[in-house]
């Protein structure tokens, strides 16, 4: 034990937990050693506070949960209406753009007339997207990619079926 300090002895465990032989041999050395007697003393020291500490007895006032709770419960009502309000100051704007946003969206879809886009709806019907990706207005049971490559890039040669 004299090569080895007893400094990691002290910070692992308290005295009260060392047995007589233990504590016989920090002790021991704790005699010829100046750091590992300090840190002993110290030891000591914060074990003598500790139990003068606990000792003492604290009675707390009449009335003093009575007060407590009844300061909790004002704080905790106040922090409902205060943590919405932070929300809100938070959150509302993107909560106002949204709901802005909806209404616009209902109002274009609910009460501006389809007539009034430009758009003849009888022309749109009338073509099917055969017509317009292939120009064919009725097809073969099957298209080969052939007839797919020269529709989209054009060609003028016949690809074989």
């Amino acid at each position: 034990m004299s090569d080895k300090h007893i400094i990691d002895i002290l910070d692992e465990s308290r005295l009260s937990t060392l047995s007589e032989s233990e504590r016989a041999v920090v002790e021991q050395h704790a005699e010829g050693c100046s750091e590992c007697r300090s840190a002993l003393a110290a030891a000591y020291l914060s074990t003598a506070l500790l139990r003068e500490r606990a000792a003492n007895s604290f009675t707390p006032s009449p009335f003093f949960a009575t007060r407590v709770l009844a300061t909790l419960r004002k704080r905790q009502s106040s922090r409902e209406f205060w943590g919405l309000a932070r929300m809100w100051r938070a959150a509302g704007a993107l909560v106002s753009a949204m709901a802005v946003t909806v209404v616009t969206l209902a109002v274009v879809t609910f009460v501006v007339p389809a007539n009034e886009t430009g758009i003849d709806q009888d022309l749109v019907t009338a073509y099917s997207a055969d017509e317009v990706i292939l120009g064919q207005s009725e097809l073969p049971d099957e298209v080969n990619y052939g007839q797919v490559w020269n529709t989209l890039y054009g060609g003028d040669e016949e690809i074989a079926k």
